[in-house]
């Protein structure tokens, strides 16, 4: 067979976990449920490292912010597949010419457990200070591809088919004039039209040449220590929003959308949600040192910021937190998207509960995650890591400023991951230090990942730590609880069905969750959908509301613990409800 037409086969419609041989790393009944974490990244053959700038000393801002992670089936066979962003050395600390130039990486998943580094065969060798990624298929081609966000232009990689990508951001519209840091990244279907548009948050513009050094103004000392400057005292950056206008170019309409009213900002992450439940996709972006946006979307091109009405603007207490990573997810099994947020040290993370009305309510302490203020948190995502039915929480941690190590700050440097279990009755529960020592071992972490990587049904955390090598976690702890995965398939909505909310139905409750492009810390998630089922095995019916507005029952699978595929209009079509 030729490797073409390798690339060309049809997605198996069915995946059953059977068909895929011996699972690579096992559960065993030595740990008790829900997780125990290992890293098995060294075993699996990623051992790149990330580069951003010194390790040790970090004089600039551009240097401690870090990179993000994204998952993709880029070649169709079923199988997720991991890149890595990466950043580069600051002018003047270059390595040798002998010395390879630092690049993200695409990593084959080989099937068996490892995977294999394909960044140079795949086309993506590419140097820079790249912070974020998204994933999606803009052009319906059928191809996954993968933008990546950064200080400079940002790219855009067309996935051709064949395993190899082009750069064709400048060609397509979306390369930014290369003033702007970009961070966060989304690919959605704002207008329903069936393609993809783009959204880019903004942290600052920065100038290297221009900025100031550890101690040189006030606002670069922090606890009376000389650190690097920023974000206050830079200028902030607005955020982008392209509208996909087909034939693979991009308009520019962050001044027609809204999206340049949100001044003031400094923004790392997006997670798309439709949070009022109106069928048309909504953004949130986690906002460093100022407060949170929340773009509603108004059905007709335009957005407008109602983070503060919504009340996740700011904390419980009305104050403004240095957001960094956020996700989403109904928590609590009541149907609606819930949101959670990570922030900078001496402060919590933020989780807030969806009322069903348009607003939220900040039920951090509430629900027992008013915890651990000496970490400061980057990536975060639900994740049902013992697939109970009720999705936890996985937040990777690490410090922007070396000196809190030497200088005895109140926290680490390098920090531990924290999971938090979520009980199903509204509350979680700190199991970090009893989960294995893939959570123990301290890093400066950033991006993070979720994805069933070996289709066992077991969720994988892929993570990026900063000047240090990434780590994969798997779970090992055995448990008796069933699932189904979800690859949702867009004909008249885009081809990824970004967007789509699905709802699945037991005699006993429900199970919510939408398709998302970026997330996470700056970072992009399996676009399968993942559900834990704890002890049900059966399933009354799964609905799936597309992002082209129309809404579809479809008949649950005779046997579950297994991933199957669902197309658009191959379900029973149900009467509008928006």
């Amino acid at each position: 067979m030729k490797f073409q037409s390798l690339f060309r086969m049809p997605v198996i419609a069915t995946f059953v976990m059977t068909a895929f041989g011996q699972q690579p790393y096992p559960p065993t009944t030595d740990h008790p449920p829900p997780a125990w974490f290992v890293d098995v990244a060294l075993k699996a053959g990623i051992t790149v490292r990330d580069v951003n700038g010194s390790v040790e000393a970090k004089r600039y801002i551009i240097e401690a912010t870090g990179s993000g992670v994204a998952i993709l089936d880029y070649d169709r066979d079923g199988w997720p597949d991991i890149f890595l962003v990466n950043g580069t050395n600051i002018p003047g600390t270059t390595p040798a010419p002998s010395q390879a130039k630092p690049t993200n990486h695409l990593f084959r998943n080989n099937h068996d457990g490892t995977f294999t580094d394909v960044t140079a065969k795949a086309g993506l060798v590419s140097t820079g200070w790249g912070q974020g990624a998204c994933v999606g298929d803009y052009d319906n081609d059928g191809f996954d591809d993968i933008y990546v966000t950064g200080y400079g232009k940002n790219r855009l990689f067309h996935n051709q088919g064949n395993g190899t990508f082009k750069e064709v951001a400048e060609q397509s519209g979306v390369a930014g004039t290369g003033k702007e840091w970009g961070t966060g990244c989304a690919f959605v279907d704002y207008d329903r039209d069936g393609k993809l548009d783009l959204a880019v948050a903004n942290y600052v513009h920065f100038d290297l040449a221009h900025t100031p050094t550890p101690g040189q103004t006030s606002g670069c000392i922090w606890k009376g220590v000389p650190v690097m400057c920023g974000p206050r005292g830079l200028e902030s950056a607005p955020n982008i929003l392209y509208h996909n206008l087909g034939g693979g170019k991009f308009e520019d309409v962050s001044k027609p959308s809204g999206f340049e009213h949100t001044n003031g900002h400094y923004c790392f992450s997006i997670t798309t949600l439709d949070y009022d439940d109106d069928g048309w996709p909504d953004l949130y972006v986690a906002c460093d040192s100022t407060p949170a946006i929340l773009y509603r979307n108004n059905h007709d091109g335009t957005f407008k910021d109602t983070a503060a009405d919504a009340d996740v603007a700011f904390n419980e207490d009305g104050r403004e937190q240095a957001g960094m990573g956020s996700t989403a997810a109904d928590y609590d099994g009541d149907g609606r998207l819930d949101l959670f947020k990570t922030n900078f040290s001496d402060d919590t993370s933020t989780l807030y509960r969806n009322n069903g009305d348009g607003t939220y309510t900040d039920m951090t302490f509430d629900a027992g995650l008013g915890i651990n203020a000496d970490a400061l948190g980057w990536g975060a995502m639900f994740a049902d890591v013992d697939n109970d039915g009720w999705p936890d929480l996985l937040v990777v941690n690490g410090h922007v400023y070396p000196e809190v190590d030497s200088a005895k700050l109140g926290s680490s440097y390098r920090e531990p991951r924290f999971l938090y279990s979520n009980l199903g009755n509204g509350k979680f529960r700190d199991i970090s230090k009893i989960s294995g020592p893939g959570l123990a071992d301290p890093r400066s972490s950033r991006g993070l990942a979720i994805a069933d990587l070996f289709n066992d049904g077991r969720l994988e955390a892929v993570i990026n730590n900063l000047s240090d090598r990434p780590m994969l976690l798997v779970n090992l702890a055995k448990n008796l609880n069933h699932w189904l995965g979800l690859h949702l398939i867009g004909t008249s909505s885009n081809r990824d069905a970004i967007g789509a909310r699905a709802t699945l139905k037991s005699a006993n409750r429900l199970w919510v969750d939408e398709v998302r492009s970026g997330s996470s810390y700056n970072s992009s998630n399996d676009l399968r959908l993942h559900f834990g089922l704890g002890l049900e095995t059966h399933l009354t019916s799964i609905q799936i509301r597309w992002p082209s507005g129309q809404t579809e029952l479809f008949d649950p699978p005779t046997q579950i613990d297994r991933i199957i595929k669902l197309t658009e209009g191959k379900g029973r079509p149900q009467p509008a409800s928006n």
